[in-house]
């Protein structure tokens, strides 16, 4: 979702609904997005975010209630983004794609974009251990993140192309939650050294083989 898609689509509750309106309140956006992963969330400063976005540190509240609720829209703007390439992993309805090819293919999408957010993802990161309504909406995604993929590993085990013996729900939350503490360790703290091809092939592998993938299409 674009900054001006995010912006408009919070205007309807918050602000003028002017075409205007809609671009002031994406600059807004725009700039607290740049003052938090500068200084991180409790650093940061509404009359900076204000100065950057070339506005007065009053018509920030005429968009905004406070310094939590842009962070928040920022949060779950992202959280809605990183969560795209994640969709339908593995197995795709009429898709021609072999599922290990759709399972790079997602994982590859999903690094990439938290790797263009690391910074900023890293300050999310460290929002969500304390703040509750970052907490409960980071989740709550988590949670369709999970069920997307347990749906995958169904189908996959349905025609024959995953290990029936798995439980698919306890799989699809290890599975998952390896990505996620492997992603977040590796680009919002820095611990690994690694590329994104590298990142890439090695989790898929590991799903692959965890699950015991196999290329062979029931046709039934």
């Amino acid at each position: 979702m674009s900054t001006v898609a995010a912006a408009g689509k919070g205007e309807a509750q918050n602000g003028p609904r002017s075409r205007k309106g809609v671009q002031t309140r994406a600059r807004l956006l725009d700039a607290a997005k740049d003052i938090f992963r500068e200084d991180g969330f409790l650093e940061a400063r509404i009359s900076d975010i204000a100065e950057r976005a070339g506005l007065s540190h009053g018509a920030f509240y005429h968009y905004f209630d406070s310094k939590e609720q842009i962070f928040r829209e920022i949060a779950e703007t992202l959280d809605d983004r990183l969560s795209e390439p994640m969709e339908n992993i593995i197995f795709a309805p009429g898709s021609s794609t072999s599922p290990r090819e759709r399972l790079f293919g997602a994982l590859h999408g999903h690094l990439e974009s938290y790797q263009d957010e690391a910074q900023i993802m890293g300050v999310i990161e460290q929002v969500a251990r304390y703040d509750e309504h970052v907490g409960a909406v980071r989740a709550s995604r988590a949670r369709i993140h999970r069920e997307d993929i347990e749906a995958s590993i169904r189908r996959l085990q349905r025609r024959g192309l995953a290990d029936r013996r798995l439980d698919a729900r306890i799989a699809a939350a290890a599975l998952g939650s390896m990505v996620e503490r492997f992603t977040e360790m590796w680009l919002a703290q820095g611990q690994i050294d690694c590329d994104l091809d590298d990142a890439t092939r090695t989790l898929a592998m590991l799903f692959a083989n965890a699950l015991q993938l196999r290329e062979r299409r029931d046709q039934k």
